[in-house]
């Protein structure tokens, strides 16, 4: 079967046993403080598992696309190396809410792989969880009873907490697994070692391929267990692996799922896959990582410096350097590789096909930019060699600091000392890594206290936000968190006019009231679909009913930068074409930023059309028009865009503009006509990525402020330049008279150099062989550089050393000859290494010519001196 017929035939079999199908979420988590990335099939149902929302159907399978690079769940080092181990894959699930449990979850297992997919149920084992003592479970039973009627108890074996108790993270829904392996050996392999003794033993062809969970608890902050509301069915197969048993191959790279990719790569190394070990490796690595590359770009992660955005430049970075390092690949390549996998996966993801070009331009860049970082750090690394001969073990601080300031992978500088006959200390190199990690896990440690239940309530949480900025509610928990020093609390309300962080859009701010007491709200967030308000301090009686109040004036202002990035989109679509889409937003009070797909910079004539166009909708007063409650179809239809790399539920809400102007699915909160946003200015346009620009603008009155500030500025320069009647021609007459003074000056400098030069050489004394300057000048750090070159070339063995006084500050530039490098072992470097101390500074440079800056200007004279003896020392 080919990899797509196994996909189709997995969905089907569970469509038959009455499971709604859902499309995949997005790899890209935006709104769980707890995930980067998408790492299992069950995330997108966590808030159904913790009881915080209600699923429209009982049963649902999908096949899930996951990233474990991070976290817990990292295989990242692993890939490559092995067989079976990737970053991004696919995960084939079935779930029960509430529905069937373990009984059914095992039949329809054991009924599609056996029946459906026809493997061989003599090579199938399962296996159990035996209980922990600690967290005060039995062993499952249950679960090896169903087993056991369908396969014989010497194939059914008890596994640890580590391997049969699936946990998404320190916290959350958990529960009791039941896993299914296979045994892929050949038959005199079998009767040499039986299959169940090489069950979890990391044996490359005695593999797991379904993970049934039976999720029945929730792990509290302080690692307790507690029953869920009702018990679910979680189950996850890894679909790679699958296409390997049913394909009968020994790898999952062997598969049709990665062969076509792998071709490609071969093709273009003309490297025969088979061959070498280490280019298998890497080419494994790059056949991997470019689909989780291509994956998060088309959800929307761009490669950045922080967060999930250098996690996937880490990974493409990594996929780069095994190209270069094995593969020989010293230009880019991995966006070559798009078109075999947007043909291979893009009828399965259609977003590889709708982000095909924009993805190619992101990975082509960071390519380019990575390779020029591989360039520097060999640079520096030969630089360090020639510098320090005598060492034949480079320093774990450099190696540090060449894989942490500058990207350069440590196992690239081990591969590199090798070549050369020499070792790295690592355990400098290790002790450098460590203390980098200590300093961010003390910068992200956060103490989360276990939800203090304070009320129930039958209802479900209601938002009111769009009606009205005040309501009257109760507390329903609360907890405690610690971060970085400082304590606050998180509240939830029964119900709450507070919009929480999403879309883009920032939480709102405001007041919690009760009869004796007001607490502030600083901030409102989203976590596992809930409001979550945050504040400084707790009620001294959390049961007293609250009014929570909104911040009316952020609200508005926030409203109005929404209101207006809808309009400076569809605008941006207008005047720069329909290819323009949403690549990210930001939504605040006082500002809107709005990043989008476009190949090429504005123009000035762009950015005016585009600020005509929103202020005339805005001076259009058009009302907003709201429909709640649509099907995705629905509002599809009447002209909405979806955005890839978005989640949206089986309801949306819709906001336009004059429907032939703008219409978009959006939760956030909006004007209730365009008027009330005032006014329109872009401050700003750039790009953030390949094919990607960032425009950000003002509204209302912080557009008005900015509009001031320029005319401010405008009055200034008129009274600077003495109120001249065309203020361009009387700016453009200023920047010409300051050219020809500025040429003017160059001459006159230029004219002082040559005289100095024509000075020096008749100061110059002999130590031994050496002709020796030593002199203080009143030229700049530049000029003094030019004036050594011009009399290193005239004169022979000439050691020359420049002091330069400014104010409180000291300079050095001394020129050594070659000759002398070479036949004295004189080293400009080391030497101005030493006598910069005289003036309470430092300084370096290359064997022939160095530079110092210090503060004493008066330990010029010092300096000539210490380095006047250190010729004599050598003479």
């Amino acid at each position: 079967m080919k990899s797509s017929e196994i996909r189709k035939a997995f969905l089907d079999y569970f469509e038959s046993k009455n499971h709604h199908i859902v499309p995949s979420a997005p790899m890209v988590v935006k709104d769980d403080p707890s995930l980067m990335f998408t790492n299992a099939g069950m995330n997108q149902f966590k808030d159904i598992f913790l009881g915080n929302t209600r699923s429209k159907y009982d049963r649902v399978a999908d096949s899930q696309k996951c990233l474990r690079v991070s976290g817990k769940h990292n295989d990242l080092d692993e890939v490559g190396h092995d067989t079976y181990h990737h970053t991004m894959f696919e995960m084939l699930g079935n779930w029960s809410f509430g529905d069937y449990f373990k009984k059914e979850a095992i039949g329809f297992a054991w009924e599609l792989l056996t029946d459906v997919l026809a493997i061989n149920p003599e090579n199938l084992y399962v296996t159990v969880f035996e209980g922990d003592e600690k967290d005060n479970l039995t062993p499952d039973n249950e679960a090896y009873d169903h087993w056991k009627k369908i396969l014989p108890e010497e194939r059914i074996l008890y596994g640890n907490k580590k391997d049969n108790f699936w946990e998404m993270g320190d916290t959350g829904p958990c529960g009791p697994c039941s896993e299914i392996h296979v045994d892929l050996r050949s038959d005199e392999e079998k009767k040499k070692t039986p299959g169940r003794s090489l069950i979890n033993q990391d044996h490359p062809e005695v593999i797991e391929i379904w993970n049934l969970v039976f999720i029945e608890f929730n792990r509290m902050g302080d690692g307790k267990l507690k029953n869920l509301p009702a018990k679910h069915v979680d189950t996850g197969m890894g679909f790679e692996r699958l296409c390997m048993v049913l394909q009968g191959k020994r790898s999952n790279y062997d598969t049709d799922v990665f062969q076509p990719i792998i071709a490609e790569i071969t093709g273009l190394a003309a490297v025969q896959y088979g061959e070498k070990k280490e280019t298998d490796i890497a080419m494994r690595v790059v056949a991997d990582h470019v689909r989780a590359v291509v994956f998060a770009i088309a959800d929307g992660q761009l490669p950045s410096n922080t967060g999930a955005g250098y996690v996937i430049r880490r990974i493409l970075r990594r996929a780069i350097r095994y190209g270069y390092t094995f593969l020989r690949f010293d230009e880019p390549f991995m966006n070559k590789l798009l078109p075999v996998l947007v043909d291979q996966m893009g009828e399965a993801y259609p977003e590889l096909k709708a982000q095909h070009q924009l993805t190619g331009k992101v990975i082509t860049e960071e390519e380019i930019a990575f390779l020029r970082t591989l360039s520097q750090g060999i640079r520096l690394f030969e630089q360090y060699i020639k510098e320090h001969p005598e060492n034949k073990v480079i320093e774990g601080k450099f190696a540090f600091e060449l894989f942490d300031t500058y990207g350069f992978p440590i196992d690239l500088t081990q591969l590199m000392a090798s070549e050369k006959g020499w070792t790295i200390d690592m355990e400098g190199f290790r002790k450098g890594l460590e203390q980098q990690k200590e300093r961010s896990r003390k910068a992200a440690k956060v103490d989360t206290e276990d939800w203090v239940l304070v009320q129930k309530s039958e209802k479900e949480l209601e938002f009111t936000g769009y009606e009205e900025l005040s309501s009257e509610t109760k507390i329903l928990r609360y907890r405690k968190v610690k971060a970085k020093k400082k304590s606050y609390y998180e509240i939830i309300l029964e119900k709450t006019p507070f919009y929480a962080k999403s879309g883009g859009q920032v939480g709102d701010k405001g007041l919690l009231k009760n009869r004796d007491e007001e607490i502030r709200v600083i901030d409102t967030k989203k976590e596992n679909n809930q409001t979550v308000h945050i504040t400084e301090k707790m009620f001294s009686n959390p049961f007293a009913p609250v009014r929570a109040i909104v911040d009316q004036n952020k609200r508005k202002q926030t409203a109005n930068n929404h209101s207006a990035t809808h309009l400076l989109h569809a605008a941006l679509r207008h005047v720069l074409g329909k290819h323009v889409e949403q690549k990210g937003s930001l939504v605040e009070p006082n500002r809107l930023r709005f990043d989008f797909a476009h190949f090429s910079k504005l123009t000035d004539e762009d950015i005016q059309k585009i600020e005509k166009l929103v202020n005339a909708k805005i001076r259009e007063n058009i009302p907003v028009g709201e429909q709640r409650d649509l099907s995705l179809e629905e509002a599809q239809k009447l002209g909405a865009m979806a955005l890839f790399g978005e989640k949206y539920g089986e309801q949306v809400r819709v906001i336009s503009f004059n429907r032939d102007f703008s219409v978009e699915l959006c939760g956030g909160t909006h004007v209730s006509a365009t008027g009330d946003i005032g006014f329109f200015k872009i401050v700003s346009e750039s790009a953030v990525a390949a094919g990607i620009r960032r425009v950000e603008a003002v509204t209302g009155e912080q557009a008005e402020y900015i509009v001031r500030e320029q005319e401010k500025n405008l009055a200034d320069l008129k009274e600077l330049l003495r109120n001249p009647k065309d203020l361009i021609q009387g700016a453009r007459k200023l920047l010409e008279e300051n050219a020809e003074l500025q040429k003017e000056l160059k001459q006159l400098k230029q004219e002082k150099v040559n005289s100095l030069e024509k000075e020096l050489l008749s100061k110059i004394r002999k130590i031994g062989e050496i002709n020796f300057i030593a002199e203080k000048v009143d030229i700049d750090m530049a000029d003094a550089k030019d004036l050594a070159f011009r009399l290193v070339k005239k004169t022979n063995d000439l050691f020359l050393l420049l002091g330069i006084a400014n104010q409180a500050k000291a300079n050095l530039s001394l020129m050594i000859s070659e000759s002398l490098v070479k036949s004295k072992g004189l080293h400009a470097n080391n030497i101005i290494r030493e006598i910069s101390k005289e003036i309470k500074g430092g300084g370096g440079g290359q064997p022939h010519f160095a530079t110092a800056g210090g503060k004493e200007p008066g330990g010029i004279g010092r300096a000539f001196e210490k380095a006047e003896q250190m010729l004599i020392s050598v003479t």
